[in-house]
């Protein structure tokens, strides 16, 4: 049995643009292409295509899977391989959600956890994979080259990681309540929220991080990112953001 693209998306939750990039960098081909120009998938494709997302789940850059599936090219072998890095995965999360827990208890209690245990769990090559993309893709877009993590860096991206968490979850929870974008609540967060940033080597103000958010519902990418997150939450993102540099705007 064949699949068409449409098709295949909706199997397995991949969109179509997604499966239009795999064919074009020789990833994932159709079966065939038919004189009209559809792809067609089999059985082999959708085998393929898993272990592709298993891979993906391992945070692989495209790049490497490609290595991956051309150094492992038995599926067995392949899954046996795959099985083996999801548990070592699995040992990390575990690993981060004790973590997670002790930080819980702690801050019930009033106490600070010590800073080199906060980060149990995350290393330079999982904020490697967990970038690499967002980096192909500024690369393939925009021609622009993410800068390299380096291991000095790790103790700053896990801060900045704690507070874009902490805020976007401030600001979804305020979408999902009905909070207006102008909010003296939202715009407090926000102001919190920038100079925070600024503090950890970004130059940032109010107008720059709302020319931010507005690259991030003209972007496919970055809108998508926010979106899938919950709906609506890049505009709402943009607006407050733009409310909050206009009134500083004036205030100065």
């Amino acid at each position: 049995m064949l699949y068409t693209v449409k098709e295949v998306s909706e199997l397995t939750g991949v969109t179509i643009k997604t499966l239009y990039h795999y064919h074009k960098i020789g990833l994932l081909k159709p079966y065939e292409i038919t004189d009209a120009g559809y792809r067609l998938y089999g059985a082999k494709e959708l085998e393929l295509l898993q272990q592709i997302l298993f891979y993906r789940e391992l945070d692989f850059s495209l790049k490497d899977i490609i290595k991956a599936l051309e150094d492992e090219p038995n599926r067995l072998e392949c899954l046996d391989k795959q099985q083996k890095l999801l548990f070592a995965r699995k040992q990390r999360l575990d690993c981060l959600l004790k973590t997670i827990d002790k930080s819980i208890v702690l801050g019930k209690k009033g106490e600070v956890m010590d800073k080199s245990k906060m980060f149990n769990g995350l290393n330079k090559e999982e904020w490697e994979g967990a970038l690499s993309e967002q980096s192909e893709y500024l690369k393939d877009k925009y021609d622009y080259n993410m800068p390299e993590v380096e291991e000095a860096q790790l103790d700053n991206m896990n801060e900045q990681a704690e507070e874009a968490q902490k805020f976007m979850d401030y600001i979804k929870a305020a979408l999902k309540g009905g909070k207006k974008p102008n909010d003296e609540d939202i715009q407090e967060a926000l102001k919190n929220h920038i100079a925070f940033l600024s503090s950890h080597g970004h130059n940032l103000d109010a107008g720059t991080f709302a020319a931010q958010t507005k690259f991030f519902i003209e972007d496919d990418f970055h809108r998508s990112m926010l979106e899938n997150q919950q709906v609506g939450l890049s505009y709402y993102l943009y607006t407050a953001a733009e409310m909050y540099a206009a009134l500083n705007k004036v205030s100065k």
